[in-house]
């Protein structure tokens, strides 16, 4: 692996930041959203929209990093939902809802059905994950505290235990067909960022050059928040199980806050220190990325495209649209057209 075709030195970081979802890819902007979709046709379908404002708190540090993170979780569960949706209504055979969601959508109707599931969706995920990731190594190295009572020893095993069991989860669910879908969309991304950053012209055949690795990942904020915990852990001793438990939840927004702010300090800084810091990451997306064709390049240059294109005078669209943005654009056009000589 050459780390030079990571931190590249000519690139220019920008602030557009992606998330792979369901055969598609959504790229975020300072003004614009799109989330673009590969339909079972080949066609893609595209909907944009003003990127919502943040509120200040979104710019205090240590603080953003803990409202960008939930945030993130609460948009990027929508979108996953919302991808699932155009993927079911265009392949409905393939994409069949389950009886719960069913009987849910009998009692509470579409639209307050979609907001419940989202909100039980990031819930659970916040509960597994505090569960599984954070709790569940504390409470089997506390069975080691029989061996050694040396703080720093049993910290580093629990972020050892934490570490391995994440690994091992993101090794586990790669396993499934959907997953690797999820995980080539997540390279194209990479690449496409890559691209645009490296100022080439945004082709699939352009983009295919580059390592589906960057140093901006999400991937490495979850293995900064396992450093950066086993460190402020040690800080706090080893008490017993519950008084664990308990003061592992209450410092997570601090931990959170710490880690953005260090993925953000390595996203635009390429000295040896940022290299050897985001090296644990960049080793994990090996796992959760994977090498895209050209089709699903095709997918995240339209959505980069898509959020680039912010002198149009029409924010919301919801369509199909071809990988330059033209089909969009048109379409737009001639609804206005026909608005206007209806009128």
């Amino acid at each position: 692996m050459d780390l030079n075709r990571i931190f590249l030195k000519g690139a220019c970081p920008t602030s557009i930041g992606g998330q792979a979802i369901m055969e598609g890819i959504m790229m975020r902007g300072p003004k614009r959203t799109a989330i673009a979709i590969r339909l079972p046709n080949g066609k893609i379908h595209m909907k944009t929209q003003p990127t919502p404002q943040g509120s200040k708190w979104g710019k205090i540090p240590l603080i953003r990093g803990v409202v960008n993170f939930v945030g993130s979780l609460v948009y990027g569960t929508k979108v996953l939902m919302y991808s699932a949706d155009v993927l079911e209504a265009n392949c409905p055979e393939e994409y069949e809802k389950d009886k719960f969601d069913l009987w849910v959508e009998e009692k509470l109707g579409k639209e307050k059905a979609w907001n419940l599931l989202m909100v039980i969706s990031v819930v659970l995920a916040l509960v597994m994950s505090v569960a599984i990731f954070m709790l569940l190594p504390t409470v089997v190295v506390g069975w080691v505290a029989h061996l050694t009572e040396n703080v720093l020893v049993l910290n580093l095993i629990e972020g050892l235990v934490r570490i391995i069991i994440f690994v091992l989860y993101i090794w586990l669910i790669s396993m499934m067909k959907d997953i690797k879908t999820v995980f080539q969309y997540h390279g194209a991304e990479h690449k496409t960022i890559h691209c645009f950053e490296n100022n080439m012209e945004l082709t699939p055949e352009n983009a295919q050059t580059f390592y589906t690795l960057h140093p901006r990942c999400g991937t490495s904020f979850m293995v900064f928040v396992m450093i950066i915990a086993v460190l402020v852990h040690a800080l706090m001793g080893w008490p017993n199980v519950w008084l664990r438990i308990i003061t592992r939840i209450l410092v997570l927004p601090v931990i959170a806050g710490i880690s953005y702010e260090l993925l953000k300090w390595a996203g635009r800084s390429d000295n040896w220190l940022v290299k050897v810091l985001s090296l644990p990451g960049i080793y994990l997306q090996k796992l959760t990325t994977r090498e895209p064709d050209l089709e699903q390049l095709e997918v995240a240059i339209a959505a980069v495209k898509a959020v680039l294109n912010d002198g149009d005078d029409v924010p919301y669209f919801e369509g199909i649209c071809d990988s330059d943005g033209r089909q969009l654009k048109e379409e737009t056009e001639e609804k206005e057209d026909n608005n206007e000589s209806a009128t």
